[in-house]
């Protein structure tokens, strides 16, 4: 199923680790709706800006992939689950600067820098999130720090 010009639903449900674990990872039509969404709002303009093709790394996860994956559980879910985030990246284009044209550019809930090392362009990825009803504009680094995953405020690049 298409979604917008540049990106279908099995891009943004495909998962390695649901396939070579046997698990369903089929989204209902709630989240597709979401994933259509998060399309729209972000990776499509993200794609007709730079005019390259933006992998997607990792998209919706039912709640068995997400905890196969070892996604944060608990009492909110991943905005993964909900179909309303996609870790990105645009190979060739440091993920550094990815992150800062959508900070400065695009509306969204939630956007991270995750584990992003200077000097070296392609390290890490960039975690998006659009939830039409929660627009915050929160842009956090993610990090390793004594073996734990910190979470900075900001884009740390």
């Amino acid at each position: 199923m298409q979604l917008t010009n540049n990106f279908t639903l099995e891009e943004l449900t495909k998962s390695e680790t649901a396939l070579r674990q046997n698990i369903d990872n089929t989204p209902t039509e709630d989240i597709v709706t979401n994933l259509r969404t998060l399309a729209e709002k972000v990776l499509q303009p993200v794609r007709e800006h730079y005019g390259k093709g933006v992998k997607v790394n990792s998209g919706f996860r039912s709640m068995a992939v997400n905890a196969a994956v070892g996604g944060v559980q608990g009492a909110k879910p991943s905005d993964h689950t909900r179909g309303l985030a996609a870790d990105i990246e645009i190979p060739g284009l440091p993920n550094a600067e990815l992150a800062q044209w959508i900070e400065a550019n695009l509306e969204y809930t939630q956007l991270i820098l995750e584990f992003y090392t200077q000097g070296i362009p392609d390290s890490g990825w960039v975690h998006v999130s659009y939830d039409p009803a929660n627009l915050k504009k929160q842009s956090l680094t993610a990090v390793k720090q004594d073996g734990k995953t910190v979470y900075l405020p900001g884009l740390h690049a």
